[in-house]
């Protein structure tokens, strides 16, 4: 089936693989028109992190990396009525794209987003919240930073919790052996760190970018 191309079975499993809220599609569209507008989770990215979520039961939830909102509403969607998303970003106007689809989807009473410094606010929720308080932690953001933001998740996610990590292949640099920019550095140092770390169980999938899922050990 080499004639099939890659773009189209992605728009395959798009259309028959995932399901989307017209808010969703709406968001997704005036995302793509941005400039960066290739950042934007997948449906089926997003849909996957839902489905892990309710696969643990996950009710507590942690976010590195909002930009416009997809993934943020992909989970509060799969969230019980009780549960609760944090998710941190530096960017005022891109969150703000955020906040008005979260509105329109009715669920920004299940989401508490945290301008700034995305260090800083990770160790202000290690004091507020405490260790071991979150069931479920997706990590999309700057990736020289992704080693210090696994640490804090691992301190902050509970025994058996789960934490996604998107853009592990880093546009497929990570197996270039030319490739030397900082950015790809710091991923394959992390690939290899959570190839090799004893405290956690880990799977690394050749989904999109490449996402890599990682189970605290008790």
């Amino acid at each position: 089936m080499k004639h099939v191309t890659d773009i189209e079975i992605r728009q395959y499993a798009v259309e028959f693989g995932t399901r989307q809220t017209d808010v969703q599609r709406k968001l997704r569209e005036e995302t793509l028109a941005l400039p960066e507008g290739n950042m934007v989770t997948s449906p089926p990215a997003g849909q996957l992190l839902a489905f892990l979520m309710k696969t643990i039961g996950a009710k507590r939830v942690l976010e590195i990396g909002t930009y416009t909102g997809y993934s943020a509403l992909a989970m509060a969607l799969a969230l019980p009525p009780d549960g609760r998303l944090i998710t941190l970003d530096a960017s005022e106007e891109w969150t703000a794209t955020a906040r008005c689809y979260w509105r329109k989807a009715g669920v920004t009473d299940r989401i508490a987003l945290k301008l700034g410094d995305a260090i800083v606010s990770l160790e202000r929720l290690l004091g507020d919240e405490g260790e071991g308080a979150f069931d479920f932690v997706y990590i999309d953001a700057d990736k020289e930073n992704y080693d210090t933001y696994y640490e804090y998740s691992l301190r902050l996610i509970r025994p058996a919790g789960l934490i996604c990590f998107d853009n592990v292949f880093w546009g497929r640099s990570v197996a270039d052996p030319q490739d030397h920019s900082a950015e790809t550095v710091a991923m394959r140092r992390l690939n290899v760190k959570i190839r090799d770390d004893e405290r956690v169980d880990m799977s690394m999938l050749p989904l999109g970018d490449g996402m890599t899922l990682v189970r605290r050990r008790s």
